[in-house]
């Protein structure tokens, strides 16, 4: 007998078109269930923007651009960052104040202003704590800086990446050097708005006076302070070889710059974004430091060949006197015994 299907072949055909079309609507139920803000998150751009106060010609001014140029390559222009150097939206305290309101999305600047915020964030600033950059990078790097970087959570904000290096600061004069405490005896010396550097200078006898910085030069010049006190990047950026004829060597104070957001903008961006942004934030901070410390090694020759003279000054006088007006032990007190004892575990006693 013999059998003949029963299937013609444009109905083969058919049966085919049927199954997918039935595929077709699978693929749509399927992807109905995936929720809109996935596919709005992987497609959608991000634009942000850092404050920052110190000069455009400044290594760490240098490295958030370049650091920003590459995270638009990199994440395909997903997320771009502008950097806004030279105090252009506003000063420290300004910025400080718009990026904790959502105003803008970041600020990069030092220690001795964060302090203002949460006094544990500024706990590198405390005088003569660190005798050199091989103490300073495994504090930061290790239980210290974790510390200090936790804080932020606690006021709504987030750091960002490692530290730049800011250097250790020293103290420059209009008509004399700095060679021991009696010499700072009613100087008018200029400060970040920062309670521990002002604390400091007035227990060691001067009278310290807040400046922002890009006001700092024309202070300077017009007298309105007779010195003030930076590492030689910043003095040599503000070019302040202009208006002060002495720089001495103190090294009273390490000072980072640390790039910190606003808590909601920083989570608002895709989690792959966010970590792109830290690992190549991370990787020039890096080589911000080395070129820092190339930058410093220079300096002291450009800035004599400018007219500067330098002396080098020995701490331990200042230090002395620092622990005879008890500076040490009340800002013990303000930081709390744990986040003295880890600045303690790498600098030696203090305190």
């Amino acid at each position: 007998m013999n059998f003949q299907s029963n299937f013609k072949p444009n109905q083969v055909a058919t049966v085919d078109s049927r199954r997918g079309v039935l595929k077709q609507i699978a693929g749509l139920a399927a992807t109905a269930m995936v929720p809109v803000g996935v596919f709005a998150q992987a497609g959608s751009t991000h634009k942000m923007k850092i404050a920052i106060s110190i000069p455009e010609s400044h290594p760490t001014t240098q490295a958030l651009k370049a650091a920003c140029v590459e995270i638009a390559k990199e994440s395909g222009g997903r997320l771009t960052i502008d950097v806004y150097p030279n105090g252009q939206l506003g000063s420290d305290t300004d910025t400080v104040s718009q990026v904790r309101s959502g105003a803008i999305d970041f600020v990069c600047t030092a220690g001795t202003i964060w302090g203002n915020l949460s006094p544990v964030t500024s706990i590198n600033t405390v005088a003569f704590a660190f005798a050199d950059y091989a103490t300073v990078w495994k504090a930061m790097d290790g239980e210290l800086g974790a510390h200090m970087r936790a804080a932020f959570d606690k006021v709504n904000l987030v750091a960002v990446g490692k530290v730049f290096d800011h250097g250790f600061r020293q103290v420059t004069h209009s008509s004399k050097p700095v060679t021991s405490p009696m010499d700072l005896a009613g100087m008018k010396i200029r400060v970040p708005a920062s309670p521990i550097l002002t604390d400091m200078f007035r227990d060691l006898g001067a009278s310290p006076a807040t400046v922002p910085i890009g006001d700092l030069y024309t202070a300077l010049q017009t007298k309105v302070v007779d010195g003030q006190e930076n590492a030689l990047p910043t003095i040599d950026a503000a070019k302040l070889y202009e208006v002060q004829k002495y720089c001495s060597v103190t090294s009273h104070v390490w000072d980072c710059f640390t790039l910190v957001g606003n808590k909601r903008s920083w989570s608002a961006l895709p989690e792959d974004l966010r970590a792109l942004a830290t690992r190549i934030l991370d990787a020039h901070a890096i080589k911000q430091r080395a070129a820092h410390e190339t930058l410093n090694s220079g300096l002291e020759a450009k800035l004599k060949g400018a007219g500067m003279q330098f002396n080098k000054v020995d701490g331990k006088p200042f230090r002395e006197m620092l622990q005879k007006s008890g500076y040490y032990a009340d800002w013990k007190k303000k930081f709390g015994a744990d986040a003295w004892a880890l600045l303690e575990k790498y600098t030696g006693k203090l305190a």
